[in-house]
């Protein structure tokens, strides 16, 4: 399929590639070298893949944990805002093929909103890609979550500006990770660790009635789902027969009109016919991972997977273009015949 739309493609600033290699290296032992590289690369071997894959589209974020690993509020302001114009004047002349997400300080929700508006108003942005928890406190041991009633001007700007808030994963730390995963330290990362951590940070807003208050709020989760839609029946059971709930829809229903899925790394064709079952095809959206993932797995599996045309034709990119509301860009026309 041609003009694929991918939505969680992962960057780095050139001056933290050994940082970056220090830190994920041990994901990659025998292409630590290799992943670095396209950590850092933009515009050449990541839209080389681009376009031998297919994808038409890509937008690009900083990696975690980026912005919400830094504990001091003055730094992750500086670093969310050196990221975030890096990757403007990067991408400035491939307006075709690259957009971006902004890197936001999560440490105070005015200063949060306002970074924002200035990255769709000023870069033209997609909206904000962050993780789940921002690193605080002494010591970095403590994390702020964003459901808070405080977070309500945060989330009143993305309202407004009418865009969507990508929540990523990030590794646990601090109080977390010594209580939680020390003795575990494999269960750290896509092996448990993310899908733990966003669960809880997605169940947050919905318990604490984010979307009740922002209704036109529309936030994306990758990896289908971090294993939510297992859960469909069993948190929609406990919610509607069980004690009075904090909050006014059903699961289905935030599902339905709040939320939205990515493929990022789960290149499963039975997880992605059981999601669709569970949600429908029109609130997912195709997207790689890279460079933690291949253009190599992602694409040719998608491409192959046994569906519906207009199911691949919403996944691959038709969804992706209503929501981030995109201009014409490669193949975004192309006719798909299976």
């Amino acid at each position: 399929m041609l003009g694929k739309i991918a939505l969680e493609e992962a960057f780095e600033l050139p001056e933290f590639e050994e940082v970056w290699k220090d830190r994920w290296g041990r994901m990659f032992p025998d292409e630590v070298e290799k992943r670095s590289k396209q950590m850092v690369d933009i515009t050449n071997e990541r839209l080389d893949y681009a376009r031998r894959f297919g994808v038409g589209y890509q937008i690009l974020s900083h990696t975690a944990p980026g912005v919400q690993d830094v504990s001091d509020p003055v730094e992750a302001q500086e670093l969310a805002v050196r990221a975030n114009d890096y990757i403007a004047e990067t991408i400035k002349g491939y307006k075709d093929k690259l957009g971006a997400f902004a890197a936001l300080s999560m440490h105070d929700p005015k200063e949060a909103a306002e970074e924002l508006r200035r990255c769709v108003e000023v870069h033209g942005f997609k909206g904000a890609l962050v993780n789940h928890t921002q690193r605080c406190g002494p010591n970095g041991k403590d994390e702020i979550f964003y459901d808070q009633p405080e977070w309500d001007a945060f989330w009143d700007v993305c309202e407004e500006l009418d865009v969507p808030f990508y929540l990523h994963p990030r590794i646990p730390t601090g109080t977390v990770f010594e209580k939680q995963f020390k003795d575990r330290a494999f269960l750290v990362g896509p092996t448990l660790g993310f899908a733990h951590g966003v669960s809880l940070a997605v169940g947050g807003l919905i318990v604490n009635g984010v979307f009740d208050r922002h209704p036109k709020l529309q936030l994306i989760i990758g990896h289908l789902g971090e294993k939510l839609p297992f859960d469909f029946y069993r948190i929609h059971h406990w919610s509607e027969d069980g004690p009075k709930k904090p909050f006014k829809k059903t699961i289905y229903e935030y599902f339905s009109q709040n939320i939205w899925l990515t493929t990022t790394g789960q290149h499963s064709t039975p997880l992605l016919n059981f999601v669709v079952n569970m949600i429908g095809a029109d609130r997912i959206m195709f997207s790689i991972d890279y460079p933690y993932e291949t253009f190599e797995d992602a694409c040719p599996w998608f491409d192959d997977t046994p569906l519906a045309i207009a199911d691949r034709a919403k996944i691959g990119r038709e969804n992706a273009k209503k929501l981030f509301k995109l201009p014409r860009y490669q193949d975004c026309e192309s006719i798909i015949t299976k």
